[in-house]
């Protein structure tokens, strides 16, 4: 489908839209009722909308896209023009979307991706030369466990690659709906249903303890287990139940948390010394176990194996670069 836009006065520009995106075009022109003449507008404007809608603010849109304060401010007035609405409206001390606004949130950000995605597929991508950016949220268990060594690995395939690894919460599914964010690696169980995902390898808990601290013996109790300390982890801003937590709490079971952790790491540095216990992933329990003084000992409650997968965007699914990511991360689970 070809659309032509008039940009200035003068100036006319030939878009073309491939057939997969013109459904959400088309949405676009009718939302709420609201006619818009493709042949009148501006396309590059539906970068600044997508960024006006996801921040709601006109100076961090423009941060996010790399425009001025008054470039973005004179780019909302055109929107406001063309759609024939405010979008953005000032509720007491903040800017809050219109009914319109929120009607445009997902339909622009879907032809967004999809045009991107469209883009990336038809482009070629040589891991031996790219300078491409990867964005992986990631917690430091799966880090220290798995993704260490698969970096390693992959400086030696693409040494011009680099990676932002960015800490998990539950605005890491957010970003990787928005587009900002290009992989998530997190349990299954706490994946967004609506994307791709791949298993990247599965993992036991495990009780881990001192190796002086004479209050656990070769096997635990469910009773014992309970009535000691315990050292415990909630990872990121707003954070819900850890995976092993999710299943005690299903069994109604309550732990006595002594030291709360925001790592997964330093769980083991915490135990030591102590009389308390911690419950973590086994392949870590293992890790710590080679150079600090800890004895591992089984759970006594059945808490099922969990299995940490990658994610990304439906969109970016044939992306050539993600198409070859994966295909890395699926190697390096053989090694």
């Amino acid at each position: 489908m070809y659309v032509t836009c008039v940009r200035g006065h003068d100036s006319r520009i030939i878009w073309y839209l491939p057939n997969r995106l013109s459904a959400c075009a088309v949405s676009i022109r009718w939302i709420y009722g609201v006619p818009m003449k493709l042949s009148q507008f501006d396309l590059n404007l539906l970068v600044a909308l997508d960024a006006l809608l996801t921040e709601k603010n006109v100076t961090r849109a423009g941060l996010r896209i790399h425009l001025s304060q008054s470039a973005t401010s004179a780019a909302l007035a055109r929107l406001r023009n063309s759609f024939q609405d405010q979008l953005l409206v000032r509720v007491g001390g903040k800017m809050v979307l219109t009914p319109v606004a929120q009607g445009l949130v997902k339909p622009v950000r879907n032809l967004l991706h999809q045009a991107q995605a469209t883009i990336a597929t038809r482009a070629r991508f040589d891991p031996k030369t790219s300078r491409r950016r990867f964005s992986v949220a990631v917690s430091d268990y799966a880090t220290t466990v798995f993704m260490a060594d698969a970096l390693r690995n992959i400086q030696h395939l693409a040494p011009h690659l680099t990676f932002e690894l960015i800490p998990t919460s539950e605005r890491a599914v957010e970003a990787l709906e928005a587009g900002t964010l290009d992989f998530l690696i997190a349990p299954a169980v706490f994946a967004s249903k609506i994307h791709p995902k791949m298993p990247l390898f599965e993992d036991k808990h495990t009780v881990i303890a001192w190796t002086r601290n004479r209050g656990v013996g070769s096997k635990l109790s469910l009773e014992k287990y309970l009535s000691l300390g315990h050292v415990v982890v909630h990872v990121g801003e707003g954070a819900g139940p850890n995976f092993d937590e999710l299943f005690l709490r299903r069994l109604k079971y309550k732990r006595r948390a002594e030291v709360v952790a925001h790592s997964f790491d330093v769980v083991p540095h915490l135990v030591v010394g102590t009389n308390r216990i911690a419950t973590v992933a086994t392949r870590l329990a293992r890790k710590y176990a080679k150079f600090l003084p800890l004895k591992l000992v089984s759970l006594p409650v059945h808490v099922p194996p969990m299995t940490e997968v990658l994610q990304w965007h439906n969109f970016h699914d044939r992306d050539p670069s993600y198409v070859w990511f994966r295909g890395v991360l699926r190697d390096h689970q053989h090694r």
